[in-house]
């Protein structure tokens, strides 16, 4: 970390060591000739925040979780990977990410940086942070970051953390309550944790990564999830577990989504159905009941706008409006 910042700043640095006489560093640094700054502290200002999807990649669980913690309390809706193919199959899944805060060391045959590089392949509009304790690294070469990389190293505060990820996400200058344009989209309502009122959702995804992902969002706006990898799983949890809405994805290797409803809606009518899919639920598809549909990639608010019947009229589609 000292020769990165030595090098980054134009200068060298210098070591002589000798057992028993101990070390001695060196730092050279060119001179300024400018006018010197005035290096009072400025006001206390409120820490910047904002409601954007983070998606933290880290294999130390112990760091991860002061991580998730910290930009948690800053209001941002928060999921986690251990190592980079989890994360890669999480920003594979459809689910929102505007931020993939990712360390650069990580276990794995798949490299941060490359998994980066992958991730923007997927959603270009991600926006990507790499944190680390190194400068000897895959993105720090001759002491310098590559061009466009954006670095927050290790150890930083909480103050740091949430400047940099504002600054990062492309709103500077928000403050306390203020979303970046990352987050909320025209038509979006605000979401905060607990709006979720404690609907039990069953959520079927034959993809674990968009599975569990799902599930974290859900949990993150005050519901409560249960995962099912399979349709047939599914039913069979139906049949043993009361459920306020069955939110499904609609391709599926033993069962369609649709098919799926049906079924469920048979078993309990009651049940309000969402579908969740990267393609378009056909519109004029006689499914006997009223469901609503939610593209991939969503963000949470638009989870939370489908999922709450009081802000979901627009979403509703009858069989017989077809």
């Amino acid at each position: 970390m000292a020769y990165g910042f030595v090098k980054q700043s134009g200068g060298h640095i210098r070591l002589y060591s000798e057992i028993g006489e101990g070390t001695t560093v060196r730092i050279y640094l060119p001179r300024s000739t400018g006018v010197a700054v005035d290096t009072r502290p400025a006001p206390p200002d409120r820490l910047k925040h904002g409601n954007e999807a983070i998606l933290v990649v880290e294999d130390d669980l112990k760091v991860q979780s002061t991580v998730v913690e910290l930009l948690s309390g800053l209001g941002y809706a928060v999921l986690r990977a251990n190592n980079a193919d989890q994360a890669l199959a999480i920003v594979a899944s459809g689910v929102h990410i505007d931020l993939l805060f990712t360390d650069v060391v990580m276990p794995g045959v798949l490299r941060s940086p490359e998994m980066a590089r992958r991730a923007v392949r997927i959603l270009p509009r991600l926006k990507v942070l790499f944190t680390s304790g190194y400068t000897q690294n895959a993105i720090v070469h001759g002491g310098r970051l590559d061009p466009g990389v954006e670095l927050l190293s290790k150890p930083y505060s909480r103050e740091q953390l949430a400047s940099k990820v504002r600054q990062v996400l492309g709103n500077s200058d928000a403050l306390a309550g203020q979303s970046g344009p990352g987050g909320a989209r025209p038509g979006d309502a605000h979401v905060s944790a607990g709006d979720g009122d404690g609907l039990h959702i069953l959520v079927v995804d034959d993809d674990v990564a968009s599975l569990d992902a799902t599930c974290e969002l859900l949990m993150l706006i005050g519901m409560g999830p249960h995962p099912a990898a399979s349709a047939a799983q599914a039913l069979n949890t139906l049949d043993r577990n009361d459920f306020d809405v069955l939110f499904t994805d609609v391709v599926m290797p033993d069962m369609s989504g649709t098919e799926l409803a049906r079924r469920a809606s048979a078993i309990r009518p009651e049940l309000r159905i969402t579908f969740a899919s990267g393609r378009a639920v056909p519109e004029n598809e006689a499914l006997g009941f009223e469901w609503s549909a939610l593209r991939k990639p969503f963000t949470i608010e638009q989870l939370r706008v489908a999922l709450v019947p009081a802000d979901r009229p627009q979403a509703s589609r009858r069989a017989d409006e077809g």
